[in-house]
């Protein structure tokens, strides 16, 4: 195995058992670096805003605040590997981009598989993505903040060059790392329309559609002062919509 660096690593998980179980089997594989072990999320902050270790194994249920919790503070994108005794959270665990997802007790096979997804290609790492619900949430960068956002509470997506800026219903707005292409093809298709190639519309905050010039028209949005112009190749298709 053609391991190309040894990765800085942190170990959470309120069950002092459970932690040097997986120190143990982690020194004996040789293929990262403990630099720390923390017992709740205020502790594994306080080693991380230090050390900013590559990779961290994650417990979810946790007292107090949940492995979730952490990742919503962190302010950079180390390697997540998540380590529990339940495995229905695995779906949510892939929508915050974690890089695996480890049933305990976890065999010393399964972990080395674990950690060699870090030196994978990054297109290999790639979880295949389902359709968003309304009622889904997102873990997303949202500028210089990780959120976790609620797809109802989006009001407009808007292109921004490899990126794209999404403004929320409470007026918030910020760059994320996804593409236009990749919102189009997740989110709700009875709710989200393309109406130009910049610009996706949550249907249900629409105010008002006004005839414009060209046989284009624009498009009014609750809580955004200027209306958003729909290009003549989408009329039709929010018109059926509308009803």
């Amino acid at each position: 195995m053609n391991i190309k660096r040894t990765l800085k690593t942190l170990i959470v998980d309120d069950e002092r058992l459970a932690r040097k179980a997986l120190h143990t089997l982690l020194d004996e594989i040789g293929m990262v670096e403990v630099i720390g072990e923390a017992d709740s999320v205020a502790s594994a902050m306080a080693v991380i805003s230090v050390q900013k270790p590559d990779l961290i194994f994650l417990d979810i249920q946790m007292p107090g605040q949940s492995g979730f919790d952490l990742i919503s503070k962190l302010n950079y994108s180390p390697n997540i590997i998540f380590v529990t005794a339940f495995d229905e959270y695995a779906l949510r665990a892939f929508e915050v981009n974690a890089l695996d997802y480890l049933v305990k007790p976890v065999t010393p096979a399964r972990l080395v598989d674990a950690i060699s997804r870090v030196h994978e290609e990054p297109q290999m790492l790639k979880i295949p993505e389902k359709s968003l619900s309304l009622d889904d949430r997102l873990f997303l960068q949202f500028s210089s903040n990780y959120i976790f956002l609620k797809i109802d509470q989006i009001v407009v997506i808007t292109s921004s060059g490899d990126y794209s800026e999404v403004r929320t219903k409470d007026g918030k707005h910020g760059l994320t790392n996804k593409s236009m292409l990749e919102w189009e093809k997740r989110l709700p298709e009875n709710t989200f329309v393309r109406i130009h190639r910049s610009f996706i519309i949550n249907l249900n905050f629409v105010e008002k559609v006004e005839d414009w010039f060209n046989n284009s028209f624009r498009v009014y949005l609750t809580g955004v002062e200027e209306p958003f112009v729909m290009s003549r190749r989408y009329t039709s298709l929010i018109k059926n919509k509308l009803g």
